[in-house]
Order: structure tokens, then sequence, then C-alpha cells
């Protein structure tokens, strides 16, 4: 096929790839508000946009762990996202008053669904008046020039745009034998028996999401969670975010001088009555200039130290998925290991897997029937599954950043290539510009990116345009 824009044959300003909820949230904010008609091309293999990893679930027990008055799509409207709930009178979570549901914690289903209704009423006209087209391929390169950038399209087909925006999103963990269950896929789609004796990889909220599919799926046989700290999400609680002003903040002092301050902080607040929560959720604002200011062997050590502690006071658990991982734990359905797994060996029947309890020296195995790995991004150096990322990092258009967790980008999303030098043209958005902003992988932060990212496109256009 030759070289196309859109469906209709225009050249699109801006091309997105990846249509999980960093490429909607992208496309919603080019679309809407622009001084000027902008045409975007969303490149999405997947059928359903705006769902990706995290919103294509279709249980009603994996829920939001951010609350629905934190979850508005749009920055300038925070009930956005709570009056859309409101007007679904068929769901059970349009029961509650707009401002009572702020503080509710609604199954992710929703958020899917909400999103794609955001872009719906941009592709309801014809092709030829439509300004987002929707292209379901797989994007396997990303050519760019003096003009412009190339997508490069599984079916052959090249569609061409002034700017480009990666979106991809976490990378799905791959199968590596037959005892290994995607976490996302149902345990009866899976091959998962009621009766098998089931690993999990790490002990986060994708572990404890895999926990409640196993028991709505009528799972009765022992569950292991398996991480090297052993630690569980903790679980939100009603809490107003402590104010926090700029200069209050050590920027710039290492890890372990910052880890006091905060400390600190806590106890001092504790004192008065308040709640950890509170200063953990105050200081949310400035997350990424904070990570910004930290030098980089500083933030090596949080890496191999502290993300573990971070991730489970900062991403928490809703109450009533925290009331249910208990009662497992309490029942011993549940048993949840600080230790590292050594090996891993295929068996007839399962697999035989030798670990190491935290603190302990000798080895011991255990067998099992399925093993699910719900670790997230946990690879270094940061290995992309995506074919047009690695067509990037091959060709010296992008680099790994120097923690190796994602790609080299300034903290407006450029992509940075293999001489250092920022494109004009390619930008990156949410968890792949993690080792920049390290904060980025939750919609609040993802929908300001998109927000200030859309604005500078918006404004290079014009320029180039007067």
């Amino acid at each position: 096929m030759g070289e196309a824009g859109d469906r209709a044959g225009r050249r699109a300003d801006a091309i997105i790839i990846g249509g999980g909820a960093g490429g909607a949230l992208m496309a919603l904010h080019l679309l809407r508000g622009a001084d000027s008609p902008i045409h975007v091309t969303l490149i999405e293999n997947n059928p359903r946009i705006g769902r990706g990893i995290a919103y294509a679930t279709a249980s009603v027990s994996h829920l939001l762990n951010i609350p629905a008055g934190a979850m508005s799509a749009i920055d300038s409207e925070p009930d956005h996202f709570c009056d859309w709930l409101y007007g679904r009178t068929d769901r059970p979570a349009a029961s509650a008053a707009p401002k009572a549901m702020r503080y509710t914690f609604v199954p992710r289903v929703l958020y899917g669904e909400y999103l794609a209704s955001l872009l719906a009423p941009f592709t309801a006209h014809s092709e030829q008046q439509s300004r987002l087209s929707i292209v379901h391929a797989e994007c396997l390169a990303l050519e760019e020039n003096r003009t412009g950038v190339t997508a490069v399209l599984s079916d052959g087909a090249r569609h061409s745009a002034e700017f480009a925006v990666l979106a991809t999103g976490h990378d799905a963990s791959s199968r590596r034998g037959r005892c290994y269950v995607h976490p996302w896929e149902p345990p009866c789609d899976s091959g998962v028996e009621p009766h098998h004796r089931v690993l999990l990889l790490g002990t986060g909220l994708t572990m404890v999401d895999y926990v409640l599919s196993l028991e709505d799926a009528g799972h009765c046989g022992p569950i292991i969670a398996v991480s090297r700290r052993g630690l569980l999400p903790l679980v939100h609680r009603t809490a107003t975010p402590l104010p926090t002003k700029e200069h209050e903040i050590p920027f710039g002092t290492d890890a372990s001088a910052l880890l006091q301050w905060l400390r600190a902080r806590v106890a001092a607040h504790a004192k008065r009555g308040g709640d950890w929560r509170e200063v953990v959720d105050g200081l949310r604002p400035f997350n990424q200039k904070i990570w910004r200011s930290l030098p980089v062997p500083s933030r090596q050590r949080f890496l191999r130290h502290g993300r573990a502690w971070w991730n489970v006071h900062r991403h928490r658990m809703a109450p009533e998925i925290e009331a249910r991982i208990a009662n497992a734990l309490r029942s011993g359905r549940l048993v949840v290991m600080a230790a590292k797994v050594n090996a891993v060996d295929e068996i007839i029947d399962g697999a035989c897997v030798t670990y190491r309890r935290r603190g302990e020296r000798d080895a011991e195995t255990m067998h099992v029937d399925k093993i699910v790995d719900c670790r997230g991004v946990v690879s270094v150096p940061y290995r992309p599954a995506n074919p047009a990322l690695r067509d990037l990092l091959v060709r010296g258009h992008a680099q790994l950043d120097p923690l190796e967790i994602g790609l080299d980008v300034t903290a407006d999303g450029a992509i940075v290539d293999g001489s250092g030098r920022a494109s004009q043209r390619l930008f990156a958005i949410g968890p792949l510009a993690r080792a920049a902003l390290w904060e980025i992988t939750s919609i609040p932060e993802i929908r300001v990116q998109c927000t200030q990212l859309a604005d500078r496109l918006r404004g290079a256009r014009l320029r180039r345009a007067s």
C-alpha cells in the first residue's frame, strides 16, 4: 500500500501509537478545545479503545485503586467522571449522589467505557468530517524526517503525520512455559483448575487482582504469593492531602536524607492526630520534581531498596478489596511469603519451584500446578515487547535512560536519540516516561502530561502554519 494519512486520505496532524488509557487521553486532549481542527490517527491492534491492560478486565471485582473523584479525564473538570457515572442509571454505581461518588472505588471496566465514550463524538461523523481515525493494526516502525513522521504498520499501510506520540503503556508479561498463566486472563480460560496450587510471583496490586479472579472463579486450592519482602499494598482510608509548600521539600538531597525528612514529617503529623496517607498524598503534586532532583545514584538506590516500600504506601487497595484479601489470609486460602525464587523446573504436572525465604540460608522446594507472574515491569535493562519501540532502539532513534527502566525522554516527553538529541516530532507518555518522571503510571499524572503535551503540539503546529 502507498503512504496515507487517515482513512479519508488526509495527512494527520498527530499519530498516537497505542489505544489504551494513555493513548485515549492523549487523543482526547489533542482533539478537544483546539484553536483549529486537529486530525488524529490512533493506531491500536486491540479492537477496544481506552482499555489497555488495566481497563480491559470484565470482572466487577477489579476496582480502581484511586477514588472516582480523582479519575476525571479532564483536569479542569474534576467531577467529569463522577458526573458520567451518575448518568449511568443502569449501574449500581450511579445510585449515589455525584459528590458522594467522589470517594467510591468503582469497577475498572466502567473507566474503560468512560474513556471510549469521550472519543466517540470525534468519530461520529462521516469519514470526510471525522477528526479521529482509528486504525486497528500493529505499528512496526516509526520513520522521522524533516517534514514529519511515518508509521509503518503490520498490514503494509504507511500513515504520516507531523508528530507521533508513543502511548504503549505497560508491556504484558510473556508466557515462558506450559505452567505459566497470564495474570490478565480469567483463570477458567487459562487452564487453572479449582483445586490447583497456584504460585503468584509478586505481592502488589496485580497479585491482588488475580486472587480476586481466582475467588470469583470458585478456586479452592492453595494460593502462594511470593516477593522479596512479602509486602502487601496498604489500604485507602478517607484522607485529605496535607497541604505542602514547595519550599518545605528538600529537593536535590540524596534518597536517605529525603526518607528521613519524610519519616519526620509523618511522625509530626501523627502526633497531631493525622494519618500518614495525608502526608503521602500531599506530596503527590511534587513527586515528579522530587524524582528529577535526585542524583542518578540515589535513584538507583531507591529502585533497589525503597521502591517496594514506596509502592505499598503510594499504590493502595480499595477498602472493600482489602477486606477480601484479609479474609483470604485469615482462612489460609492465601499465603504471602517473603522469599526469592531461585529456579523453576517444569514437570509433567506443573513445576518444581526452588526458593529461599528471606533471612534463611537453606533453599526449599514446592510443587505448584500454575505460576502467574504478577510483578509488572521488572526487567533491567528494559526490553520492550512493542516492535516500534524495539526498532527505534535498534536504529539509535531512541535510547534507554541511565537507569535502564524505560526510554530516555525529556521532562515533557520528547524522545532522546542515541546521540543525546531530543526529538521535535517523537514523544512518549505514560509508563514509557517513568525514568524521567517516575510517577507517571496513574491516570491523574498521565492526564496532566497529556494536557501539557497537547498544548505544546498545538502551539508548534500553529507556529509552523503561521
